[in-house]
């Protein structure tokens, strides 16, 4: 049974959003443009490499012929032999399993194969290389590119955590990332001459200007661990995107109903800070925070001042914490002990003062355990979305 939220006689929302007691370097490789840099990018792959200078046909064993002007060059077409080797030298490299973030990016660094591919194989039927060389649109001061890649400069590094880090990186002036709620953008790092790709929601608003922040948790054995862990303050790295997100429209939504487990929060902060910003958006949030111990919980002074606002609440739930008393007594009230369950999920959603919508983000394993819970109290598919 849903619980409604009822307002006192006389009372009125005018303050809303008013606070009340809280519910219970070095230069980057070729090809790879800077944040800022407009410049059409510099060939990375065999598919964009420039054009060579044509290849001579006379020989020293030629007949002598009657002298003639030269003919001029064509204005934009350049050739090449009919050498096979020479067009295979040319021809796109399939990108490796490792280089794809598994994240479903639109277009994913599959289908940018596929077109430099297409393109390839265009050039070598018409013999015609220039082709393989067509000016790329040019960007907007640092805007990201789904299909290249932008190196920011590091200008921050705060460990949060054991294991957890929080980077931030700087844009030019006050521009912004230019990313919609629920986005995320893809990594590159290389890590003994293989590249890798990780998809990564930046944690700031979507309105931040001249920076951004992202939470990375390092694994243990873990590629882009090894690679992130190289990272130090001044240092370019390399961002494309942005892709995915969750469409949402101010009081779309009666109440979001938020599961995450470790830094499945990314995505959930951009949200929750768009609508305590936005006097008209009366939109509830409940956010269920899954962690292993209170030390380990991220941005705790974030999620206590998001809090205080009279339609925001967060509860943890810690699965390796002995006791409660161990626990500043602020966060005693709205923290379980254990691993959420669906006993456990169906009692904090009861007290929901509005019919929920549920956003879920988290592990493999606590995505499908969520689905599997919800399913069983009664939640249809079109009742939840999965980051």
């Amino acid at each position: 049974m849903m619980l409604a939220l009822l307002l006192p006689a006389g009372a009125s929302v005018a303050g809303r959003r008013s606070r009340a007691a809280p519910w219970g370097s070095a230069a980057p490789p070729a090809g790879v443009r800077r944040a800022g840099d407009c410049a059409t990018p510099a060939p990375t792959s065999q598919s964009e490499a420039w054009p060579a200078r044509a290849r001579g046909t006379s020989s020293l064993h030629t007949s002598p012929r009657p002298a003639r002007a030269p003919a001029p060059a064509p204005a934009a077409r350049s050739t090449m032999d009919d050498n096979e080797d020479d067009w295979l030298s040319l021809r796109p490299q399939e990108p490796l399993p490792s280089q794809c973030c598994g994240s479903g990016c639109k277009p994913c660094i599959y289908d940018v194969y596929q077109k430099e591919l297409e393109q390839w194989e265009e050039a070598k039927a018409k013999r015609d290389r220039s082709l393989l060389t067509r000016k790329k649109p040019q960007c907007k001061n640092s805007e990201l590119a789904p299909e290249m890649f932008t190196a920011f400069t590091i200008s921050s590094v705060d460990q949060l955590t054991e294991d957890t880090y929080q980077y931030k990186f700087e844009l030019p002036g006050n521009s912004s990332l230019g990313l919609s709620l629920g986005q995320h953008i893809v990594l590159r790092g290389l890590v003994n001459g293989l590249e890798i790709q990780r998809a990564y929601t930046p944690i700031t608003p979507v309105n931040a200007e001249g920076y951004f922040d992202v939470l990375i948790k390092f694994y243990e054995g873990g590629l882009m661990s090894q690679y992130v862990k190289s990272w130090k303050q001044g240092e370019s790295v390399f961002w494309r995107g942005p892709f995915g997100g969750f469409p949402y429209r101010p009081n779309q939504y009666g109440e979001l109903f938020m599961l995450t487990s470790g830094t499945g929060l990314a995505p959930m902060l951009p949200i929750i800070q768009h609508i305590t910003e936005n006097e008209n958006d009366e939109t509830f949030v409940t956010l269920v925070g899954c962690f292993r111990t209170f030390e380990s919980i991220y941005m705790k002074t974030l999620l206590q001042d998001q809090s205080q606002f009279w339609n925001i609440r967060t509860f943890y739930v810690l699965s390796q914490e002995l006791s409660l008393e161990n626990l500043p007594w602020s966060y005693q009230k709205n923290t379980h002990l254990g691993r959420i369950n669906e006993n456990l999920l169906r009692s904090i959603m009861n007290t929901c003062r509005r019919q929920p919508f549920v956003l879920i983000c988290g592990s493999v394993s606590f995505t499908n355990d969520m689905e599997r819970y919800l399913k069983a109290i009664g939640l249809k598919e079109e009742s939840y979305f999965v980051f």
